[in-house]
């Protein structure tokens, strides 16, 4: 199914209008909300600058995925104003394409999105820092503290892969400097608002993101049962779509506008391949995990002991977006 309709998207499409409409939609309101509302209304701009850092977010997403056309470096042109300010987008790129490695979903180390710990990992932690993952593996925590633990984890990682070296990082990061270049004297002297005044919007545009996140993956012996289908949400336009995330996942190649489709097609084979991993919407998932941790900080079946012999060093292909640095994954054996 996948191969098929990946075929036929490639001999039909070559720009996907639609996507081409909403970026450039984002970027106009974005500079419609900064420069005409922020002066007179400023709580709406800071609403709407909100919702646009959430889509322009998702739109990073869509584009890793080679969207919406087939030229890699025209996408990462079209979606790399970084009006979000943190993630420069080679780096969201290459750290979400390693997360789709489906049978390695959840593990600490090899999946950069798991939001588990090894267990000898965590018991090693302060306890006030475990007790911190616990509250943010609550809905509430993730949408208030999700946000500063991942940008401290991500930018604490990347600095030490850059004092190291990596040249394919500081060339991410040099992009990414060229683009605050643009983007930090338009708020400044275009807009005239307080660059703390847009930090609001930058922060909670990352927490609706993470309405999406929360429980987009568990633990499951088979791969397939460890990815998250939401039906319903309003909120399926700031996602693209990307509520419906299995399927995502299944079809990866599949633009989000194709998504809804596709589930509603084949809806009970979807809940049956994924194990009925599944939420009618996400005030569902409130009710259920408002103040209750959805899961244990140490994941259940995976690292729950450190490897014996080996020299524990951190590797690019683990950093963790969502903890404290990177997760310091095994090295190679000396005789390997």
């Amino acid at each position: 199914m996948t191969t098929q309709f990946t075929r036929r998207l490639d001999r039909a499409v070559r720009i996907e209008w639609p996507t081409m409409a909403l970026i450039a939609g984002c970027y106009l309101i974005w500079f419609g909300a900064g420069f005409v509302l922020w002066h007179s209304l400023p709580i709406t701009a800071l609403v709407i600058l909100t919702l646009v850092v959430a889509l322009q977010s998702s739109l990073m997403h869509e584009a890793s995925h080679g969207h919406p056309t087939r030229n890699a470096l025209f996408n990462e042109l079209l979606v790399g104003l970084p009006v979000g300010l943190v993630w420069p987008y080679r780096r969201f790129k290459s750290i979400h394409l390693r997360h789709h490695a489906d049978e390695r979903l959840t593990d600490p180390f090899d999946d950069p999105e798991s939001y588990y710990k090894a267990l000898w990992q965590y018991q090693a932690m302060p306890g006030w820092l475990q007790q911190l993952l616990v509250i943010n593996n609550t809905m509430v925590g993730r949408f208030f503290l999700g946000p500063l633990l991942s940008n401290a984890g991500f930018v604490a990682g990347d600095l030490k892969l850059l004092a190291a070296g990596d040249r394919a990082i500081w060339r991410a990061w040099l992009h990414h400097a060229a683009g605050l270049g643009f983007v930090i004297p338009i708020l400044v002297f275009v807009f005239e608002m307080p660059f703390w005044a847009y930090l609001v919007p930058v922060y909670f545009g990352q927490s609706i993101i993470s309405i999406r996140t929360y429980a987009e993956h568990r633990w499951s012996e088979r791969p397939d049962g460890r990815t998250l289908i939401v039906e319903h949400t309003p909120l399926a336009l700031l996602f693209l779509n990307n509520n419906l995330h299995y399927v995502h996942h299944k079809l990866p190649t599949a633009p989000w506008y194709a998504l809804p489709k596709l589930f509603r097609e084949r809806r009970d084979e979807w809940l049956k391949a994924n194990d009925g991993y599944y939420y009618a919407n996400y005030l569902a998932l409130v009710r259920d995990f408002a103040f209750r941790p959805k899961q244990t900080v140490a994941h259940p079946v995976l690292r729950r002991e450190a490897e014996p012999g080996r020299a524990f060093r951190p590797r690019v292909r683990t950093q963790n977006i969502h903890g404290l640095g990177t997760a310091p994954a095994p090295a190679k054996r000396s005789d390997d």
